[in-house]
């Protein structure tokens, strides 16, 4: 399949800020069945955009708009082919369970096993892990894509029922989230009770006419990956009851969203900002060319020496849907 992809940021700030350092990661990643044709990144006020690739793989832009400015925009485009992935198998021999120890006491997902920032073991995760009975049994095919399912029936799907910084107790005790929430709570409950190594992904989701998705269009999509012997990263959707394919579009790995967020940067100043995201996913449609969305924002205005009372303050990010 081959989709353009069309990923709009703005931050709009109420008075004018001195400077906004920030990165970026939208970039789809070319890897197994899934490959970027072409990525072009344009921002307003025009800066000098760098990049580098971290240790996962994934594609890191960054840049620092040192004059002042009203707002800033951030738009990305890409064209990336996906196929489809490997068919699973209704289940893995009996021996799966330790062949999947062997591999990780040979090689170095430690940083996928222990808990992490948004994906760490709590009373209510305890819970919830007797309720769907989360233990070493059968094979961990099946007991995996159980679990996927089983979240996928224990929790309603509700847009802005947590924030992007939501430990994972809120979604738990209301029993509802965003595919954010479901990605952390899937991800704690395979490495602490089954001690099979996770990894969260940011992406896109192709919304097709007939497909009976429950996230959201026009925003980012979250879902994760389990390491299985004999099928290497699986992944799966437990927003959507889905195993991951050809309409799952990855974008960064990491440990959970601490690691992988679209946008994370600062500003100097002391103003309030407003974030306006926009995502658009279409399947063999050509883009207008992104300067002409790009709005009009004015050229940076320089900073008066005087103004050494600003602050530092945390940009704003998008809550994946």
């Amino acid at each position: 399949m081959l989709f353009s992809i069309r990923h709009q940021t703005r931050f709009k700030y109420e008075s004018a800020v001195q400077e906004s350092i920030m990165e970026i990661r939208k970039h789809p990643r070319t890897e197994g069945a899934q490959r970027c044709l072409s990525f072009d990144l344009f921002v307003s006020p025009k800066v000098r955009i760098q990049q580098y690739r971290d240790y996962l793989g994934n594609t890191i832009h960054y840049f620092d708009a040192p004059g002042k400015h009203s707002q800033l925009q951030i738009i990305a485009q890409a064209k990336v082919e996906t196929g489809a992935g490997p068919v699973l198998p209704d289940r893995l021999p009996h021996d799966a369970w330790q062949e999947l120890d062997s591999m990780v006491n040979n090689g170095d997902y430690w940083e996928f096993l222990m808990p992490s920032d948004f994906a760490k073991p709590t009373p209510l995760l305890d819970s919830l892990a007797a309720e769907l009975r989360v233990e070493r049994r059968d094979d961990p095919l099946s007991v995996v894509t159980e679990l996927n399912g089983a979240i996928y029936g224990a929790f309603e799907y509700v847009p802005k029922a947590t924030r992007v910084d939501s430990p994972i107790d809120d979604a738990l005790r209301a029993r509802r989230g965003v595919c954010q929430d479901f990605a952390h709570i899937i991800t704690a409950l395979a490495r602490q009770y089954l001690r099979v190594p996770c990894r969260y992904v940011s992406g896109y989701l192709f919304h097709g006419r007939f497909d009976q998705d429950r996230s959201a269009d026009g925003a980012t999509h979250a879902w994760v990956e389990v390491l299985l012997p004999g099928l290497g990263w699986v992944g799966l959707d437990p927003t959507n009851n889905l195993v991951a394919g050809d309409r799952h579009i990855r974008t960064a790995i990491g440990r959970d969203y601490a690691d992988v967020p679209p946008t994370r940067g600062v500003f100097k100043g002391n103003a309030r900002s407003e974030l306006f995201v926009s995502v658009q996913v279409s399947l063999e449609e050509a883009l207008a060319p992104l300067e002409q969305e790009l709005l009009a924002v004015p050229e940076w205005i320089p900073s008066p020496d005087e103004d050494e009372a600003a602050q530092l303050i945390q940009q704003q990010q998008q809550q994946q849907q």
